[in-house]
């Protein structure tokens, strides 16, 4: 297929705000690919490449942006995808040039439609109103193979392309091979949030307690005497956390796959910092000397499969059993099962005098929704927190000049595929965290003026806040009294952000006020 007609298709679908209109004009896209086509077909119209990161910054991008545009279209979608995939290969000295040498020779072979297409798929913003929500209905409407099959598959799997050819080239019984596997790590189920103890009980019945530890997510793999581990994002960091590798190698069971988190803890128990475990967790280098003056801890609290049984559609209560049955208790999440909020509040007050952050409250009877955020899983937390975007930086001033300082908090809005700006703060921020976070959005530019630099709606930030009030100043309608910024949650990705209708029922007393955060 030509790459002109998955431009067209996006942008028709872009002018349509209906979302079975939508639906509907992808799956005929879909339909018409050859089968080699259909892979790149579902990563562009879902706003990303096959091959992730490409290594190319925002300059590269717009400067190949305005070489003279082809007068009309001759790319077909796989000398696209080839192209990108010849960028990402591209390392060593001289990588940067090499990088923008060959985009800027794939730009002067497209049409300006197609260059405009390409900026902001490179630069993740898209913004067709079909990211892969849509997509994921359009395949099921593509193929024949309901929507809730096709997504299943691709959270077992982490790639919808290949679930897509698969689907619609041979039909519902294809996607039978998308089961829980070894050395395939599937994606995390996800929690909501719960005002308080009474609430999360309130929804649950009696339900599985556990401390909620401020650590790194992990999913680990093992079979026979190999073990990997995968990161939240599926990311195979295995060589950073040799000690967890080890801890599971010597587990009874032959194949397992294990859900938790890693994290440091101090000599008397409590936990560093998260940043102290991130820094850690993402050292690539002397990993055997950090090791030894930082060692990991893990704590499991899922069990996804054990000796070629899986699990995951199995009730948690049994899943937990599975883990408490075969692991020492030094590597458990500490647990209760509770159905009275008494009990829930002695062992939530337990959590905190250990340095914990709350609980998790989880129901028995759930499977694991891998990829999802459902109710089955609520976290309660103490403090006021939620996890937001950052959609853009204002340049400091006084002692913070030449630092992006003032930040601008967007949450996200699922039904318009965007996020919504609640506001803005520069408070909490250390001077180490100005200089890394003006690094990190300086990589994550889009455009600027002469105070704000724009920014990919990629980074999370942990943000801590008084109340909600409602504000007529922003389109969500309502912003954050005294936030301030807790951390960078690097491990979370922009689409793990907390939604709109979260930040309004956050449990405050929502009032009117005139006062935003400056």
């Amino acid at each position: 297929m030509r790459f002109s007609e998955i431009v067209q298709a996006s942008n028709q679908v872009a002018a349509v705000s209906g979302r079975l209109e939508k639906i509907e004009r992808l799956a005929s896209v879909l339909q018409r690919l050859a089968p080699d086509d259909i892979e790149i077909a579902i990563a562009f119209l879902s706003g990303s490449l096959r091959q992730g990161r490409v290594g190319i910054g925002p300059a590269v991008i717009w400067q190949a942006n305005e070489i003279a545009p082809a007068e009309s279209p001759s790319l077909e979608l796989r000398d696209v995808d080839a192209a990108f995939e010849r960028i990402a290969g591209v390392g060593g000295a001289g990588a940067t040039a090499e990088r923008r040498r060959l985009l800027r020779e794939l730009t002067a072979h497209a049409t300006r439609e197609e260059q405009d297409f390409l900026a902001r798929l490179l630069f993740g913003e898209l913004r067709q109103g079909a990211q892969e929500g849509v997509v994921v209905e359009a395949v099921a409407r593509a193929s024949g193979v309901t929507s809730d099959l096709i997504r299943r598959a691709a959270m077992m799997t982490g790639d919808l392309g290949s679930v897509a050819r698969a689907a619609i080239l041979e039909g519902e019984s294809s996607l039978s091979r998308y089961v829980v596997q070894i050395f395939r790590p599937v994606q995390p189920m996800l929690a909501d949030s719960a005002t308080d103890v009474d609430a999360a009980l309130g929804a649950l019945g009696e339900a599985s307690l556990e401390y909620k530890i401020d650590g790194a997510r992990i999913q680990v793999h093992k079979s026979g005497g190999e073990v990997r581990i995968y990161s939240r994002t599926t990311r195979d960091v295995t060589r950073v956390a040799p000690e967890i590798a080890q801890v599971v190698r010597a587990l009874p069971a032959r194949e397992l796959i294990l859900d938790g988190e890693v994290i440091a803890l101090r000599h008397d128990g409590t936990p560093h910092p998260f940043q102290v475990t991130m820094s850690r967790f993402g050292r690539k280098l002397d990993v055997d000397r950090f090791g030894a003056e930082l060692p990991l801890s893990a704590f499991f609290f899922d069990c996804l499969l054990v000796d070629g049984r899986p699990l995951i559609d199995e009730p948690q209560s049994d899943r937990f059993g599975a883990l408490v049955d075969l692991a020492p208790s030094d590597i458990v999440i500490p647990y209760i099962v509770a159905a009275r909020p008494d009990q829930a509040v002695d062992f939530l007050n337990d959590a905190l005098r250990h340095g914990h952050e709350g609980l998790m409250a989880k129901a028995r009877a759930a499977g694991y929704a891998a990829g999802r955020r459902g109710k089955s899983w609520l976290k309660i937390k103490v403090a006021r927190t939620l996890d937001l975007v950052v959609l853009a930086a204002e340049w400091g001033h006084g002692r913070r000049r030449g630092w992006l300082s003032n930040l601008h908090l967007g949450a996200r809005d699922p039904d318009r595929h965007s996020f919504v700006m609640l506001g803005k703060t520069f408070k909490g921020l250390t001077d180490e965290m100005l200089a890394w976070q003006t690094a990190r959005l300086l990589e994550l530019e889009i455009g600027r003026d002469d105070d704000t630099v724009y920014v990919r709606p990629e980074l999370v930030v942990e943000v801590a806040f008084n109340e909600v009030q409602v504000s007529p100043q922003y389109p969500g309608g309502v912003v954050l009294r005294f936030a301030r910024v807790k951390r960078y949650r690097t491990d979370k990705t922009a689409g793990e952000a907390d939604t709109i209708e979260t930040v309004r029922g956050s449990g405050i007393g929502v009032r009117d006020s005139g006062f935003g955060i400056r």
